[in-house]
């Protein structure tokens, strides 16, 4: 995984799928209630959130991607690229001040 940082990010990929996790209500309310149970269990740890993470959204695409060609193989390739573990830290960072709020 190379790091290009864009907008504070690790990369443009990893900037993407938090903007998209972030526009939409119920992904947003999703994934801070994850979130916030991981940090309930283990607060220094955000590995189980980043593989969710990244589980939830590899399965979504295989639902909705053709197993193979051109297109699957440019989203496997910036999928390859998304920094799950900074996506969760972030996650795991906004579920710390909701829960000792």
């Amino acid at each position: 995984m190379t790091k290009k940082e864009y907008n504070g990010w690790f990369n443009y990929e990893t900037w993407l799928v938090k903007l998209w996790i972030d526009n939409d209500q119920g992904s947003q309310s999703y994934w801070q209630e994850q979130a916030e149970e991981f940090y309930k269990v283990d607060a220094d740890d955000c590995s189980g959130l980043a593989d969710a993470l990244k589980e939830h959204h590899e399965e979504y695409l295989s639902s909705i991607m053709p197993d193979s060609g051109f297109a699957a193989d440019l989203m496997s390739a910036a999928m390859s690229e998304v920094n799950w573990r900074e996506i969760a830290e972030s996650l795991i960072n906004d579920a710390k001040e909701a829960v000792e709020a």
